[in-house]
C-alpha cells in the first residue's frame, strides 16, 4: 500500500486539524499514514481529542510552531527529513502554511515521488504588513514550483491562489472541499439543546446568536461586537449572545462590549446569566450548536469555514461577512445571508430578519442541513484524497520510471 507522511502545523480546534486526522484515520489501511504535528501557541486550544477519539498517535514535533524562528524551523527541518529518510513515504502532504514550507522543503530535498499541499486557507490578506505578505506569496510561488499538486478547498479559494495572487497555474490546482463528521449534529438534539441553555442561563424564549472561533484579529469579533450592540437597540424579541472560543484579543473584545454597555461573563470565571456570555473553549459542537439559534461569522479572511458547515448540519440559518470560501459553503437567501464585509447595518438587519421570523429560521435551517450533507462529508472527502492520490502517484511512476506501493 502507499505510504503517506501527513504534516499539520498545529492540532487545534478548527478546519485544517479535523481534516488531517479524518483524512488520517478513514484513509486506512488503503494508505497506511503517519501523522506528524507540530506545537501550538499558549493561547490556543488542543484538539488531541481528534487524535484520541480517532486512535491516532501522532508524532510531534514541538519546534514546528506558528510563528517564525530560524533556530527552532530549522530543527523542525531536520526532524521531518529525518522521518522521511526512516518512513519512506510515496506521498508527502501537508497541511496550512507553516508545514507546508518545513514539509515541502524537506520532501523536496529527500526526492519524494508525491508532494501535496492542502491551502486551508492563506495569509495573503488581512494578516500581515504588505512587505511581509509579499514575502510570504514569493516563498508560496517557490513552493508550488516543487509541489505534485496543490489543494484548494473552494472555488474561491482556487481562484485567488491561481489568478489573484499567481501561485501557481490553474491546471495545478485541484479542488477537495472539506469533509466532517456531520451525523453527530441531528442526534439527541433536545436533550443537548436544553443542556446548553440551562448551563449558561438561555431561557426558552430568548433567541441566542453565536459566533465560533478563535478570538484573534482575523475573525472580527469587533464586528461581532457592533452589530449586538445593534441589535439589541433594535430587537423585538429577547435575544443572548454567545461567543465561543478563546484568545488573543479576547480582553479587546470585552473592553469595547464595557464601551458598548453590553452586559458581559467570561463564564469560566463568572459563571451568571449575561446578555454577552464567552464561554472560551468547547470542543462537543453538537452540544454547542444544539444551543444556538443562529451562528455568526465576521472575519476578514476565512478558507471553508467549518463553524459554518457545521451550523448548518445543526439545522441553524447562518449570517456571515463574503470572504474567502464562505459563499461555497452557504446559499445566500437559501441557508443563510452573505453580507458585506464590516458592513454593521447590513449585517444586523440580516439578524433581525431572522430573530423576527421563526419559519424563515427553520427554513434556512432545513436548507443549510441539505445541503452540507451533500458536500461536505468526510466519506465523500475520503473518497475524492483516494482518487486524487492515485492519479499524482501514477503521474509520479510515468515522470520518474519509478514504482510505489500500488493499489
Amino acid at each position: 500500500m502507499p505510504r503517506v507522511l501527513r504534516i499539520l502545523n498545529r492540532l487545534i480546534i478548527g478546519g485544517p486539524a479535523l481534516n488531517a486526522t479524518y483524512l488520517t484515520k478513514y484513509m486506512a489501511p488503503e494508505f497506511e499514514t503517519t501523522l506528524v504535528i507540530g506545537g501550538k501557541d499558549d493561547h490556543e486550544q488542543d484538539a488531541d481529542h481528534l487524535t484520541y477519539n480517532l486512535g491516532i498517535d501522532p508524532v510531534v514535533i514541538p519546534e514546528m510552531k506558528r510563528a517564525i524562528h530560524p533556530i527552532s524551523d530549522g530543527q523542525a527541518y531536520r526532524r521531518v527529513k529525518e522521518l522521511i529518510q526512516k518512513f519512506k513515504p510515496d506521498i508527502v502532504h501537508t497541511h496550512a502554511a507553516k508545514s507546508g514550507v518545513i514539509g515541502r522543503m524537506a520532501a523536496d530535498a529527500c526526492k519524494v515521488p508525491v508532494i501535496v499541499h492542502t491551502f486551508h486557507g492563506h495569509v495573503f490578506h488581512s494578516y500581515f504588513n504588505k512587505l511581509t505578505t509579499s514575502t510570504f506569496i514569493h516563498i508560496e510561488r517557490y513552493l508550488a514550483k516543487r509541489s505534485s499538486g496543490i489543494i484548494a478547498i473552494s472555488k474561491t479559494q482556487k481562484e485567488e491562489l491561481c489568478n489573484t495572487y499567481n501561485i501557481c497555474p490553474e491546471e495545478k490546482v485541484n479542488i477537495i472541499p472539506l469533509g466532517l463528521d456531520l451525523d453527530k449534529f441531528k442526534r439527541g438534539v433536545d436533550d443537548k439543546r436544553a443542556s446548553f441553555r440551562t448551563k449558561y442561563f438561555i431561557k426558552d424564549d430568548e433567541i441566542a446568536i453565536g459566533i465560533i472561533g478563535r478570538i484573534v484579529p482575523v475573525k472580527n469579533h469587533s464586528l461581532f461586537v457592533a452589530i449586538a450592540a445593534k441589535v439589541l437597540e433594535k430587537a423585538n424579541q429577547k435575544v443572548k449572545f454567545i461567543i465561543i472560543g478563546d484568545g488573543e484579543n479576547r480582553e479587546q473584545t470585552e473592553h469595547e462590549l464595557q464601551l458598548a454597555g453590553i452586559d458581559y461573563a467570561y463564564f469560566i470565571k463568572e459563571p451568571r446569566e449575561a446578555t454577552v456570555i464567552c464561554t472560551s473553549w468547547q470542543t462537543e459542537m453538537d452540544v454547542v450548536l444544539a444551543g444556538l439559534d443562529i451562528v455568526t461569522l465576521t472575519s476578514h479572511n476565512e478558507g471553508t469555514p467549518v463553524s459554518l458547515i457545521e451550523a448548518q448540519a445543526a439545522a441553524k440559518p447562518v449570517v456571515s461577512t463574503n470572504v474567502g470560501g464562505v459563499s461555497d459553503a452557504v446559499q445566500h437567501n437559501v441557508t443563510g445571508f452573505i453580507t458585506e464585509p464590516d458592513n454593521v447595518e447590513q449585517f444586523a438587519e440580516a439578524i433581525l430578519m431572522l430573530c423576527e421570523n421563526n419559519d424563515l429560521r427553520l427554513q434556512f435551517g432545513l436548507k443549510g442541513r441539505e445541503l452540507v450533507h451533500q458536500k461536505f462529508s468526510y466519506q465523500r472527502l475520503i473518497t475524492d484524497m483516494s482518487a486524487y492520490y492515485y492519479k499524482l502517484l501514477d503521474e509520479s511512476k510515468v515522470k520518474n520510471g519509478k514504482h510505489f506501493a500500488g493499489k
